[in-house]
C-alpha cells in the first residue's frame, strides 16, 4: 500500500483561484440575463462624466449664458376663473403693445341691437357734430340723473374700463362685429365706482354696465354715446333707428 502524498499549500491555494476564476466567469456571464440594462448604464454614466469634464474645462467666465424656458405641455384654461385669467392677460399685453382687441380674443357677432338706456329714464341733448372747442362732438348724448342706469347696446367684449379716460371720465368702451363690420360703442361720463364690467370682459345686449354720472368735461349728468364703424366715428341717431330692434 502506497502512502498517502500529503497535500501541498500551494496546491490547494491554486485549486481555490481555479474555483473563483470559474465562478466568476459564470457570474459575468449571468448578470447580463438579470439587468441587461447595467451596461449602458455605465456608459451612460461614463459618457455623462466625460461631457461634463469637457465642459468645465471649456467655459470660461466670458462665455454667454443662455436660459432656455421649456414650454409646460398642453396645459389649457378649464375652469371659469381660469379662463378669464388667462383672457385678461392676453388682452391686456396686446392693449399694451398698442394691439387691437381682436389680436388676443374672438370678438363676438352681435345679432340685435338695443338703446343704452331704458325708455323714459333720458332726453336727448347734444347730438353728434355739436361744436365743441378745438374739435366736434363725436357722439349723442343721453342727459339723465346720476345713477340711471346704463346698458350694453350690443353683444361684445370690453376694450376700455377705467375711471378716467381724458376729458371722457369713467368710460367703458365694447367692440363688436355688426353686418361683418367692426363696431366699438363707447360709454362715457359714468359715475365712480359704478362699471360692472373689466376689460376682457364680454357682455350680452342689454346687460348692466354702470350708472350715469357726471365725470369728466360735461355739465350736468349724462351718458355720453359714440359709435364707430371700422374705427370711423359715425352720428349714433341715425345707426341706432336702423339697427334697434
Amino acid at each position: 500500500m502506497r502512502p498517502r502524498r500529503a497535500t501541498r499549500p500551494w496546491a490547494k491555494a491554486k485549486a481555490v483561484g481555479a474555483t473563483l476564476a470559474v465562478g466568476a466567469m459564470i457570474t459575468g456571464a449571468a448578470l447580463p440575463a438579470f439587468n441587461p440594462e447595467i451596461t449602458s448604464v455605465a456608459a451612460a454614466s461614463a459618457e455623462v462624466t466625460t461631457a461634463a469634464s469637457d465642459f468645465a474645462q471649456s467655459y470660461t467666465s466670458t462665455d454667454e449664458i443662455r436660459a432656455e424656458i421649456a414650454p409646460r405641455g398642453n396645459f389649457a384654461a378649464t375652469t371659469p376663473e381660469e379662463i378669464k385669467e388667462t383672457r385678461s392677460r392676453a388682452v391686456a399685453a396686446a392693449i399694451a403693445a398698442g394691439m387691437p382687441l381682436g389680436s388676443a380674443m374672438e370678438i363676438p357677432v352681435a345679432d340685435r341691437v338695443v338703446m343704452p338706456m331704458a325708455d323714459g329714464t333720458y332726453t336727448f341733448t347734444d347730438g353728434f357734430g355739436a361744436s365743441r372747442p378745438g374739435r366736434s362732438h363725436l357722439g349723442q348724448d343721453f342727459a339723465a340723473g346720476v345713477g340711471t342706469p346704463i346698458n350694453a347696446a350690443m353683444t361684445g367684449c370690453v376694450s376700455r374700463s377705467t375711471e378716467s379716460y381724458q376729458g371722457y371720465g369713467v368710460t367703458i368702451q365694447i367692440e363688436s362685429i355688426v353686418d361683418g363690420q367692426a363696431v366699438s360703442t363707447v360709454y362715457s361720463h359714468l359715475n365712480y365706482g359704478t362699471r360692472a364690467v373689466e376689460v376682457g370682459d364680454c357682455v350680452e345686449a342689454g346687460q348692466y354696465i354702470g350708472d350715469v354720472g357726471s365725470t369728466g368735461y360735461v355739465f350736468g349728468s349724462c351718458l355720453h354715446f359714440e359709435v364707430h364703424i371700422n374705427t370711423v366715428a359715425v352720428d349714433p341717431m341715425p345707426w341706432l333707428e336702423k339697427n334697434v330692434s
